[in-house]
């Protein structure tokens, strides 16, 4: 049986950006540390959204990296707010890629991050609750 065909979320993306030459290792694939930097950048954007102020990465969980990133592939991050605590915030972020001349998308590698918000003085702050979706049909 066929695995079905995945498709990215439906939500706009948090991040959009073409994989260029500079972000590529001697063989010519894209670092998989560049990748990560974009979903780093990507669930900020979230967390500092949620928290409304300044959030700091503490932690991502384990990536498996299922499909390369080639140079002028497009890459679409989605972010998504999945869990909060009293001063952090968990977001999953997904790498989708597509070829520039092409249409078809491939999920490249998903983590989640968490982060903790900051204030001024660099340390923790409290943060909304997780927003109540329930009542959203």
């Amino acid at each position: 049986m066929a695995e079905p065909i995945a498709m990215p979320p439906e939500r706009a993306p948090a991040i959009r950006v073409t994989a260029m030459p500079a972000d590529t290792n001697p063989y010519g694939d894209i670092f998989g540390g560049w990748l990560m930097s974009q979903m780093d950048l990507a669930a900020s954007s979230v967390a500092s959204r949620h928290s409304r102020g300044r959030a700091v990465t503490v932690a991502a969980d384990a990536m498996v990296f299922h499909r390369p990133v080639s140079v002028g592939d497009e890459v679409s991050v989605y972010a998504e707010l999945i869990g909060v605590g009293r001063t952090s915030m968990r977001v999953k972020a997904e790498a989708w890629r597509r070829a520039r001349n092409d249409e078809s998308t491939e999920k490249v590698t998903e983590a989640v991050f968490t982060f903790v918000a900051v204030g001024e003085d660099r340390q923790k702050r409290t943060v909304p609750p997780l927003p109540d979706t329930a009542g959203d049909h």
